[in-house]
């Protein structure tokens, strides 16, 4: 891997660890696509749980007095239920693939009928949520549009919505490390230790950049702002996807 490569990686990582502390989403959708734009699909999809990871780890940490224990607990008994038969499943999309799905999701997610009301707060909701976030975020590499739909319709605050979805992600990208980090390959598609301390380190310095902005937002503009800006970067990476054809 060149220089600049690992340039543009860390530099990603930073720029979207402080998106993702401020809007609690968008930064793995971002860095997803600049990955998979650098790498293979399998190293892409491991160095980007890998920071996925901690970057959901320490927002959560950073916002631990918000988390809704209840949801996260809930959601992990769906969250288990779709990754048990997933772990029979040998399937690594390619670049075209990904970059498609990814840039579908906001759409899907905005086109989904209100009636439905898919509120996570609810008592079940959080079990359907993790039936279908975890094979989404195997697919595409990440389910953070299709999981901000169950939060875009909830009465919870700005830093309860961050801090829950944090905890989340944290565990979905903890699957996806598992399914292409161990169980379709050996080692090759981790990453190198410097590149992936380097990486951990911008991740840290962009949460807690972000954090500072998240508490001086209002819940009006944090909740206004999430939609327009999701559709705008999956017309993007469909277009992105659609000329990736071969």
């Amino acid at each position: 891997m060149s220089l600049l490569t690992a340039a543009i990686i860390l530099g990603a990582a930073l720029f979207t660890s402080f998106v993702s502390s401020i809007f609690g989403m968008l930064g793995g959708l971002l860095l997803m696509a600049v990955l998979i734009t650098l790498m293979s699909t399998g190293p892409a999809m491991v160095l980007h749980g890998l920071i996925q990871f901690a970057s959901n780890g320490y927002r959560a940490f950073l916002n631990r007095e918000n988390i809704q224990w209840r949801i996260i607990v809930v959601f992990l008994i769906g969250a288990v239920a779709a990754l048990a038969p997933l772990v029979f499943i040998s399937f690594v999309p390619d670049e075209a693939t990904v970059l498609i799905a990814l840039g579908a999701l906001p759409f899907i997610a905005a086109g989904l009928p209100k009636r439905l009301s898919l509120d996570i707060s609810r008592p079940y909701m959080p079990i359907f949520a993790g039936l279908v976030i975890v094979p989404v975020n195997m697919l595409a590499g990440v389910g953070g549009p299709l999981l901000d739909v169950f939060f875009q319709r909830v009465t919870l605050t700005r830093h309860k919505v961050v801090a829950t979805k944090a905890v989340i992600q944290a565990l979905a990208h903890t699957t996806k490390i598992i399914y292409f980090g161990v169980l379709v390959s050996n080692t090759q598609n981790w990453p190198p230790a410097p590149l992936l301390l380097g990486a951990l380190a911008v991740t840290v310095i962009g949460a807690s950049l972000g954090k500072h902005v998240l508490d001086r937002l209002t819940d009006k503009v944090f909740f206004a702002w999430t939609q327009p800006i999701m559709l705008g970067v999956g017309f993007l990476l469909v277009i992105r996807g659609i000329l990736t054809l071969k």
